[in-house]
């Protein structure tokens, strides 16, 4: 099969190089690429390894979202291929789910592992995390972060979990977006103060914090002791869990 083009409009003028979509659900590829390219993205497709492969190898690419059952030659081969020669990161997008895939996926060079079924939304974000990851503050400051299954939208205001919206007052908001944007590095209870600075002079003191902490976790669901998206360093601050 050839690998298709599709050219992405005016508005989408400012991506230098397009993300190639592989899948062989028709399906899949449209809904992908429909998402991308509202983002502003370009986006070629391949629907079988060997168009990848051959994609990968003689066009430059911004980034491969990539499934594994593919005809002519599987996912997890053209991931080994691409990485022998090229630094080029790669988004898995399969419905296999097993860990043992994650895994050897993760072994083989994968940026990123995302099951089907997933959220159009989840998977935008894990790609401007990549490519916030990879191509550093070139591309400008992001619209959308993603902390492991959510999907926190900065220009919107608010946050989801999959199809679910999950309900944050400005201040819980401002401090998740705040740790998932420094993705890992110890935020102090000061530096979280900095923060919500705009708001009224002696509203926030710094054991507010963390009353602000305790009750985003409640509403993520975040059990402190083995924290999923918020962890607390005793004595520093917080951070995004590891």
């Amino acid at each position: 099969m050839q690998t298709t083009v599709r050219r992405p409009g005016a508005t989408t003028a400012r991506t230098v190089a397009p993300i190639l979509v592989v899948d062989d659900d028709a399906k899949i590829v449209h809904l992908v690429r429909t998402y991308l390219e509202r983002e502003g993205f370009g986006v070629i497709t391949a629907s079988d390894g060997a168009d990848a492969l051959a994609a990968i190898r003689d066009q430059r690419l911004r980034l491969v979202v990539l499934d594994l059952m593919l005809p002519t030659l599987d996912g997890f081969a053209i991931a080994r291929a691409a990485r022998e020669h090229s630094t080029l990161p790669i988004l898995i997008l399969s419905a296999r789910s097993a860990t043992a895939d994650r895994v050897l996926g993760i072994n083989l060079g994968a940026d990123d592992y995302l099951p089907k079924p997933f959220s159009p939304a989840e998977l935008v974000a894990r790609v401007k995390a990549i490519l916030r990851r990879t191509e550093g503050a070139e591309h400008g400051p992001p619209d959308v972060l993603a902390l492991r299954d959510l999907v926190i939208d900065l220009g919107r205001q608010e946050v989801r979990r999959g199809a679910e919206r999950i309900v944050l007052t400005q201040a819980e908001f401002r401090i998740l977006a705040a740790l998932a944007r420094e993705d890992g590095r110890i935020l102090t209870r000061e530096a979280l103060l900095e923060v919500l600075s705009d708001r009224p002079e002696g509203e926030i003191m710094d054991r507010t914090i963390d009353v602000y902490v305790g009750r985003l976790r409640d509403k993520l669901g975040d059990d402190p002791e083995r924290p999923r998206y918020i962890a607390t360093v005793r004595g520093a601050g917080y951070r995004t869990a590891p």
